[in-house]
């Protein structure tokens, strides 16, 4: 499975990149928008990982731009818990919405339904809230 993390803080993308390929994963890094769009017209990625600030943007407009070109499973991670805002997540495409900070188990979590989940579900809504705990 291939993810596209879209990260720009280099301490969490060392963290991040180093456990996902642990996990097995294939991981792929953007640190704005631009690199972002970039990735997703160049390859075919199973999951976006993306935290919702970015230098460039946010990854709610990053999301709108880029769904109708993928079928990954996406996920938003962001420091913003209100239900607005996870709301507004999977109205542009994500499928769930890790809360920052989350622990690893949580990424599992999410990891393991975005695999049984699949590219089939992409284009659905989930309505996912996860996240609460102070390790990533």
């Amino acid at each position: 499975m291939t993810i596209l993390l879209i990260e720009n803080h280099e301490d969490t993308v060392t963290y991040l990149k180093r456990f996902l390929e642990q996990l097995g994963y294939e991981v792929v890094v953007a640190a704005d928008m631009m690199s972002a769009a970039k990735a997703v017209n160049a390859h075919r990625f199973d999951v976006i990982l993306s935290d919702i600030r970015l230098p460039d943007g946010d990854g709610l407009t990053l999301m709108e731009r880029i769904r109708g070109k993928t079928e990954a499973y996406a996920i938003a991670m962001s420091g913003l818990e209100s239900d607005a805002d996870i709301v507004r997540s999977h109205s542009v495409g994500y499928q769930d919405h890790l809360i920052k900070p989350f622990t690893p188990d949580k990424l599992r979590e999410v990891l393991k339904k975005a695999e049984l989940v699949g590219t089939r579900g992409a284009r659905r809504n989930l309505h996912s809230r996860s996240g609460t705990s102070d390790i990533i």
